[in-house]
């Protein structure tokens, strides 16, 4: 039995490949739009700003962050934080990406079901991937000793972890969507600047889908785990 977890860890290898891949697409994707400025001048900061305020939303901060392409919305304390690259910069990168967190501020404002969704799981998600995998193994390795209800608690946690990553998956292409067209219809990119904002966008989500499918996978083998243990 103690080798059934590097068996049975072929399963994510697609799915790991994948996320890797969607990691480097994102990265290539921002270098190359990141040295191509928009022709408005806006940059990500103004770019943020003027979308919050004209959704009414002049109680939500914009504030630079630290890092690189740590750029996210904070619902708890309103403030859409950006990347030091993203705040100060008027790339096509920049103002997209810029938009999209603006985007899911307004989410948050509208009461966008699946965000308020995500959020409402996202306490009982994050202690289920911290503890899914140390209570499965724990159920697996003292399994004799009648701990094996562990493992599925663990898989009942992880669950948890993989609901929150499916429902990531729509709330990230809304706010992408809503970031194209404010950025267009606020005037901060023309027409053939639509589309390379897009492409970095859409690189973007790519990271969510690969996230998606490592922890279907790995709730996968969890499963099959469990099913080896019971015809032991």
């Amino acid at each position: 039995m103690f080798f059934l977890p590097d068996i049975t860890f072929i399963l994510i290898m697609p799915a790991l490949i994948f996320a890797l891949w969607a990691q480097s697409r994102v990265k290539s994707t921002y270098q190359r739009y990141s040295r191509m400025p928009a022709r408005s001048g806006v940059t990500g900061v103004r770019a943020a700003r003027k979308l919050l305020d004209e959704a009414g939303l002049t109680d939500v901060a914009v504030e630079m962050g630290h890092g690189n392409l740590t750029d996210h919305y904070d619902p708890r304390r309103r403030v859409v934080r950006l990347s030091p690259g993203v705040y100060q910069s008027n790339s096509l990168a920049a103002l997209g990406i810029a938009a999209h967190e603006a985007g899911h501020a307004i989410q948050h404002a509208d009461a966008y079901i699946p965000l308020a969704f995500r959020n409402n799981i996202f306490p009982v998600a994050n202690i289920g991937t911290h503890l899914a995998f140390p209570l499965f193994f724990a159920g697996l390795i003292f399994a004799q000793g009648g701990l094996a209800w562990l493992m599925d608690v663990g898989i009942l946690f992880f669950a948890f972890a993989v609901v929150f990553q499916l429902v990531t998956l729509p709330v990230e292409y809304n706010a992408s969507g809503r970031a194209v067209a404010l950025l267009e219809g606020a005037g901060f990119l023309s027409r053939d600047e639509v589309a390379p904002a897009r492409q970095v966008l859409n690189a973007a989500a790519l990271t969510y889908i690969a996230a998606l499918a490592v922890a279907v996978s790995q709730l996968i083998r969890l499963v099959l785990l469990r099913g080896m243990m019971r015809r032991d």
